[in-house]
């Protein structure tokens, strides 16, 4: 359940009112539960018209009229091409269903990995090469090459958001319990290209907003081997935090871009 001192209200109707009405939305890491989450709020506001989905299995999306889907994997380069290409017949069109999407939502992430024997390191010694490449693949350099693919559709000066969730213990000045290195080190990764990435995008359009979203430990197989440990209500639902990061990354304005924000709104250290 969610902290009970904050409302958990459906979206209003004016959330996405910085947007052009009836945009369009890209969501990547689709078939994860927050992924899931965010396309479920999307396609039931009256503001958002369209949504694509990207992930490597998207059986789990229900077929819905103005949802589509590919299956990629971004973290190769056959993926990031399939999406490159995919983006051109669906955007670049003449209907009205051709615009580009002015909301993109990045819910790639991993922490831990059973097939791969990937897991979060306690020590020194249980750092892996494998370990430390895997999760910045997935991590930083896919969403860092998904914001490189999509660069030229930022130009316009329209407003734009990109929203990248990234995790707490991605912060160098926060780090106070140690371990996880490779997840930790991954998201500070992130937070670094993003931010990079938003200083460039800023001076092609001052109206776009590109920002690090940390979720909270919400209730998805990511958190589950951890969840013992999360405190009373700390533990968060996957649709309670689409609502939160959604109306969070409406709310913050350009001058924002380039911050790291949870999904309280709060801005967290680098």
């Amino acid at each position: 359940m969610a902290d009970s001192t904050l409302e958990d209200q459906p979206l209003a109707a004016d959330t996405f009112a910085r947007l052009p009405q009836g945009f369009c939305a890209l969501v990547t890491g689709a078939s994860g539960g927050i992924g899931r989450a965010l396309i479920a709020e999307l396609l039931a506001h009256p503001h958002c018209k369209k949504v694509l989905a990207v992930s490597r299995d998207v059986s789990c999306l229900a077929a819905h009229p103005e949802l589509e889907t590919l299956e990629a994997d971004l973290t190769t380069e056959q993926g990031t091409a399939s999406l490159e290409q995919w983006l051109a017949q669906q955007l670049d069109g003449e209907s009205e269903a051709g615009q580009p999407p002015a909301l993109i939502l990045n819910a790639l992430g991993l922490l831990h990995d059973e097939r791969e024997q990937l897991w979060p390191e306690k020590r020194l010694e249980d750092l892996s090469l494998a370990a430390l490449t895997r999760l910045h693949q997935v991590n930083a350099f896919a969403p860092a090459l998904l914001l490189g693919m999509l660069a030229p559709r930022l130009r316009r000066r329209t407003p734009v958001i990109f929203a990248s969730l990234s995790a707490r213990v991605g912060s160098i000045s926060d780090n106070r319990s140690g371990g996880w290195y490779a997840y930790r080190a991954s998201k500070a990764s992130h937070n670094m290209l993003l931010k990079t990435a938003a200083i460039e995008i800023a001076r092609r359009n001052p109206e776009a907003l590109l920002v690090a979203l940390h979720p909270g430990t919400t209730d998805t197989g990511l958190s589950t081997p951890f969840q013992a440990r999360v405190p009373e209500g700390k533990l968060f639902t996957t649709g309670f935090v689409a609502r939160r990061l959604l109306r969070v990354a409406c709310e913050l304005p350009p001058t924002a871009s380039g911050g790291f924000y949870d999904w309280a709104g709060q801005a967290i250290e680098w």
